[in-house]
């Protein structure tokens, strides 16, 4: 359920990208200097959104600078790190960590077990540092898990879980911004949700696992309704974003929101519609 919440490329400036993979690489380096090398595994670009939306509208101190990696050994890459990279990428372990054990009793992949082990003192460190937020963040996820062992497919009830979810993580602070900014991760969870029950919908009915989109795929209103679904989700996102009083990489947000969000929706409809033919 990670991957979707990405840059429209195309559209945007070099400068702009730059500083876009500059929080990714800044995200990257917390990760292991926190956790070590086997946190970076965990690394996605929808935590790394997280980290761009908070720098944006608090400002904080932001550490620059010029770095290798293995990834790229030959040539120094620019890496940005402030107090917002860092929670982002604490939330990174936490949803990693119930992704895992989300695959584990799905289909019971050892490999999710084995990495869940792997990360499973850094989840604690993160738990102890934010009891609240992660216990709410669990008991969402566990009412997904309720949800989809009984089959429930109210799709508003059901999506509202990982709403909840990226609210949570989106509402970094209990201050004037809390609301909004629960309001845009709500939402962009909600979409997260449905897109990727529209992108594994096909497997999921082959493999017998739950699919909130199940009986919509058998009417011949699923592409329709499915992209109605998705817009009134996003479009709510994006009103809660344009209310935050945010100029720094604004521009850089809103081709996420905008355009990259429906990069991986449309080549998923582009795929299908080819097979169809």
């Amino acid at each position: 359920m990670f991957g979707y919440v990405v840059v429209n490329k195309p559209e945007l400036k070099f400068k702009e990208y730059d500083v876009y993979h500059s929080y990714y690489c800044g995200l990257c380096k917390v990760l292991k200097e926190k956790y070590g090398a086997r946190a970076q595994i965990s690394l996605n670009f929808d935590l790394n959104f997280i980290s761009i939306l908070l720098s944006g509208l608090y400002e904080p101190e932001t550490k620059v600078e010029q770095r290798r990696c293995i990834v790229h050994p030959m040539k120094k890459h620019l890496t940005r790190y402030n107090e917002c990279v860092d929670y982002a990428a604490k939330m990174t372990i936490v949803l990693t960590y119930f992704k895992c054990e989300d695959d584990w009793q799905d289909e019971r992949k050892v490999s999710k077990q084995a990495y869940k082990k792997l990360i499973n003192k850094a989840y604690q460190e993160v738990k102890d540092e934010y009891p609240d937020k992660v216990a709410k963040i669990e008991a969402c996820l566990q009412e997904i898990n309720l949800s989809e062992k009984q089959d429930k497919v109210n799709l508003d009830e059901i999506s509202n879980h990982f709403g909840k979810v990226m609210g949570e993580i989106c509402a970094y602070k209990n201050d004037e911004w809390y609301d909004e900014l629960y309001h845009l991760g709500f939402y962009l969870g909600k979409f997260i949700y449905f897109i990727d029950a529209y992108e594994d919908i096909e497997s999921d009915l082959k493999k017998g696992t739950f699919n909130p989109f199940k009986e919509l795929y058998q009417t011949d209103d699923f592409e329709n309704r499915s992209k109605e679904i998705l817009e009134l989700m996003i479009s709510e996102a994006t009103m809660a974003f344009e209310r935050l009083p945010i100029i720094e990489n604004a521009s850089l947000i809103r081709n996420i929101l905008y355009g990259g969000v429906w990069t991986r929706y449309e080549m998923v409809k582009q795929k299908r519609l080819e097979g169809r033919k």
